[in-house]
């Protein structure tokens, strides 16, 4: 009988073979909806945006104008209210589309109650290059490790295209304090869900940093932020 590999020697790479339940399309939808409805609690935990707002984002956002943003694989819209409530907590207002492949994501996001600078549409982000939209901010969370490295380079090519100042694209970081630490957090905490089991595999599938530099084009730069995460980030051109 063969063993299998001790879970240290399965993240030396990418399991992009591994799929994630909730891509599934057809996956349990009660189960679905209750990972979105625990997406804020994971994303407050150890996803970091309100450092990430702070440090890229709110130096360049003006009083004297609404800033706006876009919001790529937004799932159950938590990061879009949360960036909307937090700028306008510094007196700014911010406009947030939130966007997703998926209308599962968009059907729950549209179904929680109304967010003033919020809203949300079924798309993908070449769909707003054709249309030729631009937003001063680009983001993403969680988003990279879905993609295969032609899904990420052409992901990065629309960011340029339609970002007027920065492009955050927030992620995992591969490593076994990551498995580690997500298996003993999520454990307790989140049940009736995909939350651990997907989380694990996500893990698996993501980027290191030094993957991601080798991977990003010229004019990208990676930056790992605290516990786990590598921040893949562009200066736009106005």
């Amino acid at each position: 009988m063969t063993r299998p590999a001790p879970i240290w020697s399965s993240l030396k790479r990418r399991e992009t073979a591994l799929p994630e339940r909730m891509d599934d399309p057809h996956c349990d939808l009660g189960a679905l909806e209750r990972t979105y409805a625990q997406f804020g609690a994971v994303n407050a935990l150890v996803a970091g945006w309100r450092r990430v707002y702070g440090r890229e984002l709110r130096p360049l956002m003006a009083a004297s104008r609404p800033s706006t943003l876009l919001d790529i694989g937004c799932g159950g819209g938590d990061l879009a209210r949360l960036l909307v409530r937090w700028a306008a907590q510094d007196g700014l207002t911010l406009r947030v589309t939130g966007i997703d492949a998926d209308t599962r994501a968009i059907a729950y996001a549209r179904a929680q109650p109304v967010f003033s600078g919020v809203q949300f549409r079924q798309a993908f982000s070449g769909d707003l290059v054709q249309e030729g939209v631009r937003f001063d901010f680009v983001v993403s969370n969680h988003l990279l490790h879905h993609l295969t490295v032609p899904e990420l380079s052409a992901l990065l090519r629309d960011s340029e295209g339609l970002a007027r100042k920065k492009v955050v694209h927030s992620d995992i970081g591969r490593s076994l304090l990551a498995y580690a630490g997500f298996n003993m957090l999520a454990s307790p905490l989140f049940h009736a869900s995909f939350i651990r089991e997907d989380g694990l595999i996500s893990v698996r599938r993501s980027f290191t940093a030094p993957e991601l530099s080798g991977l990003a084009p010229a004019g990208w730069r990676v930056r790992r932020q605290f516990p786990f995460r590598n921040l893949l980030v562009y200066e736009g051109a106005p």
